[in-house]
């Protein structure tokens, strides 16, 4: 009888661990119905979200508003459900690109070792002394911001985690009986960090990578506030918050809450998906 191979086997672990997280499945049910309400929502539910509408500007919620009006008169359920898109597109994108690009420079250092190890790391102790928030503002003061500034900035400060865990787990890795056999069959270093040292990491890039997305989400929703968010009219969750906040005071709750609760929800239910996808990969949680 053929032996079922070892990372199928792991795999059905993981996948086993995963289904049996009741927080997990919370999460990714709340994800989905987010997802769904953003990219699939407005198929259904068409409204204007950039026109000026001076005459219906902060109506509450109710026929023809399900979620009230903005200061500009716009539709609060289509702005939300737009801004969703945007921010979610942001996220994954920012995740995928830092994530990537942190493992790789990791791997590097921890498998080369030495002096350029050294100098790599110091490069990542140099961005991280850096004050973001600073630099955020600066940027704003003199940039336009778009989609794929935004994207690239939120990159260049969020590789630098996934970096130091990718290369902290090389450490360990390159030591082993299998490296060392490869090399001893005559591989080289590219082939022995892509094909045997980042697939061993797989279980710390993809965890990380799934807080990645949480993260720029709040980093985005950050940046809206601080007006480095995308140019009105397009909405985001952070910008419609950040709008919004200027009326609270004054009973226009609709203003508030939805971006509030939707940007919660989505990194809560991220976070969740993070956690237990951590678990499932866990070695030694699965040996039971």
């Amino acid at each position: 009888m053929r032996t079922q191979p070892t990372a199928v086997a792991t795999l059905r672990r993981a996948a086993a661990t995963f289904t049996e997280s009741k927080l997990a499945l919370a999460g990714l049910a709340i994800l989905v119905v987010i997802a769904g309400l953003c990219f699939i929502g407005p198929l259904f539910y068409h409204s204007d979200t950039l026109a000026t509408r001076l005459y219906q500007t902060n109506l509450p919620p109710g026929s023809g508003h399900p979620l009230g009006t903005d200061d500009s008169g716009r539709d609060n359920l289509g702005r939300l459900m737009l801004g969703g898109q945007s921010s979610l597109e942001i996220g994954i994108a920012v995740a995928l690109i830092a994530t990537t690009f942190g493992a790789l420079w990791g791997a590097l250092a921890g498998y080369v070792g030495g002096l350029l190890d050294a100098a790599m790391m110091r490069c990542v102790d140099a961005m991280l002394a850096l004050p973001g928030i600073f630099l955020f503002l600066y940027l704003a003061s003199i940039f336009q911001p778009n989609l794929l500034l935004i994207i690239i900035v939120l990159s260049v400060f969020s590789w630098l985690v996934p970096g130091r865990l990718v290369r902290g787990e090389v450490l360990s890795l390159r030591t082993r009986d299998y490296v060392q056999a490869v090399r001893q069959m005559g591989g080289r270093g590219p082939r022995i960090v892509l094909r045997h040292l980042l697939p061993n990491t797989i279980g710390t890039i993809v965890v990380n990578g799934t807080f990645q997305v949480a993260d720029a989400i709040l980093a985005l929703a950050l940046l809206s506030y601080l007006g480095f968010g995308l140019p009105p009219p397009a909405p985001t969750w952070g910008g419609m918050l950040s709008a919004g906040i200027n009326y609270v005071y004054d009973g226009y709750w609709w203003q508030v809450y939805p971006a509030g609760l939707a940007i919660v929800l989505t990194v809560v239910a991220i976070n969740l998906i993070g956690d237990s996808l951590r678990d499932a990969l866990e070695v030694r949680l699965q040996q039971r």
